[in-house]
């Protein structure tokens, strides 16, 4: 297997693999699946080999599809970085403490919490400063597959230990258990965790907990949950309509005024973001900048909205 075909056939050939079907990589590169086909079967040609299996239920890589995915990735990691560095050229110099311009297409994972109440005031400071930078949230209740590029960084609350990853703890957060002031009128403010047990429980829904620091009910023994969403915007929504006690974001209580807080002295929760890279990236000027950015910006604004609960 060698790497003769040029980069835009190996570019498409990510899109399909990372999409596992023609539709899904059309809409993302903009192109018509049918065009895409027929790059592939070029490609297949080229190449001597069947890079994938084709189904009704997608395209899956078969094991030539999967030796070219290798060496497709480490491609794409040595072109990023190209691309890094002809940036800092077209930038020009620096400014002295500023670092390098940011442009062009900057995508993140995140989990929804950290999405909605976060991010988006923390990304909307970043590209008022950079004009010319692109920034896509994508909001998922599920761990980023970064060797897979569906993201440039990851935002996650518990530190991977395995895969070639960049680490970066952004800040702490608190969580309490929370409830809708006409929903504690009317059945009641809990006076002790014991209490909870003839309450309404809001929470995520049991098998489709994704990350282990997401299980904060089983920490106090709460077994039956009543109203629940894999989604913590829709917690806060249901708590808002009275739907229950659960666990609530401090930083997201501004957004929800209505909410208040219960049982702090007996339940105080904390949890950390963290920002996560390829390793591949670490020498990318580029990232480099908008880790720091980013970081910076998600531990103020977590203080921020914290301050004012």
């Amino acid at each position: 297997m060698n790497m003769a075909s040029n980069w835009e056939d190996i570019r498409l050939f990510l899109a399909i693999a990372r999409a596992e079907s023609l539709t899904g990589a059309g809409r993302g590169l903009q192109r018509d699946p049918a065009t895409l086909s027929r790059r592939m079967t070029r490609l297949e040609e080229r190449l001597n080999v069947t890079l994938f299996a084709k189904s009704p239920q997608g395209y899956a890589l078969t094991e030539a599809g999967r030796d070219l995915m290798a060496q497709a990735l480490a491609a794409e990691d040595a072109m990023r970085a190209a691309e890094a560095r002809m940036a800092l050229h077209t930038a020009g110099a620096q400014t002295a403490g500023e670092g390098p311009a940011l442009r062009g297409p900057l995508r993140l994972g995140a989990p929804d919490g950290c999405a909605n109440f976060i991010l988006p005031q923390v990304c909307a400071r970043i590209v008022e400063d950079h004009p010319d930078l692109d920034i896509q949230i994508v909001a998922l209740p599920r761990v980023f597959n970064l060797s897979q590029r569906e993201a440039d960084f990851a935002i996650t609350v518990s530190a991977p230990t395995a895969g070639r990853l960049v680490v970066q703890k952004i800040t702490n957060y608190s969580l309490h258990l929370a409830a809708g002031a006409d929903y504690l009128d009317r059945y009641g403010r809990p006076e002790h965790v014991d209490d909870l047990m003839r309450h309404r429980i809001v929470g995520y829904i049991p098998d489709m907990i994704f990350d282990r620091e997401l299980d904060y009910l089983a920490d106090l023994g709460v077994g039956r949950v009543a109203m629940a969403s894999n989604s913590v915007s829709v917690q806060l929504n249901m708590l808002r309509q009275n739907a229950g006690i659960g666990v609530a974001h401090d930083f997201a209580l501004p957004f929800a005024r209505e909410v208040e807080r219960v049982l702090c002295e007996e339940v105080s929760l904390s949890r950390a973001f963290y920002l996560i890279r390829h390793e591949a990236d670490r020498g990318n000027p580029r990232l480099a900048r908008a880790a720091q950015l980013l970081s910076q910006g998600i531990r103020q604004e977590v203080q921020r909205l914290e301050s004012e609960v």
